[in-house]
């Protein structure tokens, strides 16, 4: 799990992500599509993160690859790949042990059943009002019908999206989550993309095989 920290000249603000190599952070492209970006630090190994915990590892984004064909309106292909600067050892990104691991992400013949409960993890807001919450939380998520997602929006793609949520509105992803890794089978198969007018249930979630072929593409890239 990684923890995404954007500033850009104003007040700071965050992400999740998902560490998928140890030089390669996975996330949506909205935290990123911001003007006058000026830089990105990624915090891994924490639980804690307003805490200088000995399992952290800071280490800053060199770039980063939004897809190609995103947009802001209605979060189509809200996906972005990031590229870790290499760590104090001279090795690529993130040094892997007990705290920091990456975690294997879902190939594009993969998918989960309509019903599967999957777990989705982050430093997200626990109210509607912030601030987000200090140490790492976890909820338990159902996969949903997309026809609970359509009927809230036209833009979304059962191909490239998955509907997800609790339909008793007792638990959920909120502000802040973006990006994080909705986690199924020790697989992470979504990304914590948007929501809709009701602040708790339904959410449209990245699907992460559908994008699967253009990830190795960027990860083959980033090695060069």
């Amino acid at each position: 799990m990684a923890y995404l920290t954007i500033e850009n000249g104003s007040k700071p603000f965050n992400c999740g992500g998902s560490l998928i190599r140890p030089d390669a952070v996975l996330s949506a492209a909205h935290c990123v599509d911001k003007k006058g970006t000026v830089s990105f630090t990624v915090i891994l190994g924490a639980h804690n993160v307003n805490r200088e915990e000995p399992s952290q590892q800071k280490i800053p984004v060199e770039k980063w690859v939004i897809h190609p064909e995103y947009s802001r309106k209605g979060f189509i292909n809200d996906i972005v790949l990031l590229k870790l600067w290499p760590n104090t050892s001279f090795l690529p990104g993130a040094k892997i042990n007990e705290y920091v691991q990456y975690i294997s992400f879902a190939k594009e013949n993969e998918h989960v059943r309509v019903g599967a409960l999957c777990r989705v993890s982050g430093w997200g807001w626990t109210s509607e009002k912030p601030p987000g919450s200090d140490v790492l939380r976890e909820v338990e998520l159902k996969v949903q019908k997309d026809k609970i997602c359509q009927k809230f929006s036209k833009y979304f793609q059962p191909q490239s999206m998955i509907c997800v949520g609790d339909e008793n509105r007792k638990k959920s992803t909120y502000k802040g989550d973006s990006g994080g890794p909705l986690v199924c089978n020790k697989k992470a198969h979504f990304i914590v993309s948007h929501g809709y007018h009701d602040p708790l249930f339904p959410k449209a979630f990245t699907r992460i095989s559908h994008f699967e072929p253009w990830i190795h593409e960027q990860l083959t890239r980033f090695a060069l």
